[in-house]
C-alpha cells in the first residue's frame, strides 16, 4: 500500500495465499519463479522470525535474508530489502512509526541497492503505543502504559483497515514503503539514473 501510494503499480507474490492483499497477487515460491516479470524496482521482506525473540535461537525458522539479497543480486534491478534491526543486512534507513505520528513504534531497517537518503525524521518515544505482536493483549494492552491491543487498536495504530490481527502481526504501516518509495521513484524517473553498486557488507 505505501507503494502504491508513492505512485507504483503494485504486484505481490508470496509463497502462502494472501486472501486480503488489496492489489494484484501471485502465490508462488520467488526461488522457483521461471516467468520473472521486469519490473522497476523489487521489495523484499523476508520472514523476520530467525532474528527476533525466542523463536530465533530454536532454529524453527529458516534464515532467508541471505538467499533473498543473492536472487536481487542476480536480477540486476533496484531492489529494497526490510526486516527487523538485528538481521544480517545494512541499515541504509531506519524507520519508526512514531516518525509518521503513528501509535505504533515498529522498527524497522531497509537496505538498497540505491541511495536512499540517509535522513529521517526523529523517533517520538514519549506518545503511548500500541504493541502490535503476537496475538490480542486485549484492553489493558501488551504492558502497563501502552495502548489497547486489539484489531480496531491496530488498524488504526498501523494505518491498515484490510487485515487480521495475525496479518497485522506480520505487517509494517504503509507510512515506512511510502517513505522509501518515493525516494525511489524520484530516482528512477531520473535520466541515466540507475542502481548503485551493490555493497556486501553487514551488520
Amino acid at each position: 500500500m505505501g507503494y502504491h501510494r508513492a505512485g507504483f503499480d503494485v504486484v505481490g507474490v508470496d509463497i502462502e495465499p494472501q486472501p486480503h492483499y488489496p492489489f494484484e497477487f501471485v502465490q508462488a515460491d520467488i526461488f522457483t519463479m521461471t516467468d520473472v516479470v521486469r519490473c522497476d524496482v523489487i521489495h523484499a521482506s523476508p520472514p523476520c522470525q530467525a532474528y527476533v525473540g525466542l523463536s530465533a535461537k530454536d532454529g524453527r525458522h529458516p534464515d532467508l535474508l541471505p538467499a533473498v539479497r543473492e536472487y536481487l543480486d542476480a536480477a540486476d534491478m533496484p531492489y529494497v530489502i526490510e526486516n527487523v534491526p538485528g538481521a544480517p543486512m545494512r541499515c541504509d534507513v531506519m524507520l519508526c512509526g512514531s516518525m509518521f505520528g503513528l501509535e505504533v513504534r515498529r522498527h524497522r531497517w531497509f537496505e538498497s541497492n540505491m541511495n536512499l537518503a540517509p535522513w529521517t525524521p526523529t523517533c517520538d518515544h514519549s506518545r503511548p503505543v500500541t504493541g502490535v505482536y503476537g496475538h490480542p493483549h486485549g484492553a489493558g494492552g501488551a504492558a502497563p502504559g501502552m495502548l489497547p491491543s486489539d484489531l480496531a487498536t491496530w488498524s488504526r495504530a498501523m494505518d491498515i483497515d484490510w487485515m487480521t490481527t495475525a496479518e497485522l502481526a506480520d505487517a509494517i504501516p504503509p507510512a515506512y514503503c511510502q517513505f522509501i518509495g518515493e525516494q525511489l521513484l524520484a530516482a528512477i524517473s531520473q535520466p541515466g539514473e540507475s542502481a548503485v553498486g551493490t555493497r556486501q557488507t553487514e551488520h
